[in-house]
């Protein structure tokens, strides 16, 4: 989309399904780079010995790792193709960790525009709540409201 971004444009999408990723299996590999990156080493992310013995079956995402997911995920949004000059994340409203996603999982993020609004001169700002799936879970792995800011 060529289209320039406008609020008026993005509350036509108000209240909708903006976009639904293709399927993304997260790896122990990714998992260990995360923890290695982090400093997070707990034995329920990087030792799948013991974790294969704990309640939850075998070793597990870290939940920041899954919400730094979310903007690549997203990439394929429809609101994102509109012309803008950039867009950063400004924040997070609400994050909420449901379920965990076990190494070698597949997720998928689905994303609905909640709220626009403008935000200075030549600059919007957009409400998304981001769904974090689990193929063959029925709980989400997460939901996450972003803000995302557009300079026009």
């Amino acid at each position: 989309m060529t289209e320039k971004m406008t609020i008026k444009k993005l509350k036509k999408h108000l209240g909708t399904e903006i976009g639904l990723s293709d399927w993304f299996e997260v790896t122990q590999d990714q998992i260990n780079d995360f923890a290695r990156l982090t400093k997070d080493e707990q034995w329920i992310h990087v030792d799948a010995d013991k974790a294969a013995q704990s309640p939850l079956g075998g070793t597990v995402a870290h939940g920041l790792l899954l919400l730094s997911l979310i903007p690549y995920l997203s990439r394929n949004s429809m609101i994102f193709s509109y012309d803008s000059k950039m867009m950063v994340n400004y924040g997070l409203d609400r994050v909420r960790f449901i379920h965990p996603v076990q190494s070698g999982s597949d997720v998928r993020n689905r994303a609905v525009l909640k709220k626009v609004e403008k935000k200075g001169f030549r600059r919007i700002l957009a409400h998304i709540q981001n769904t974090l799936e689990i193929k063959g879970q029925k709980k989400p792995a997460l939901v996450a409201d972003c803000l995302v800011l557009f300079y026009n």
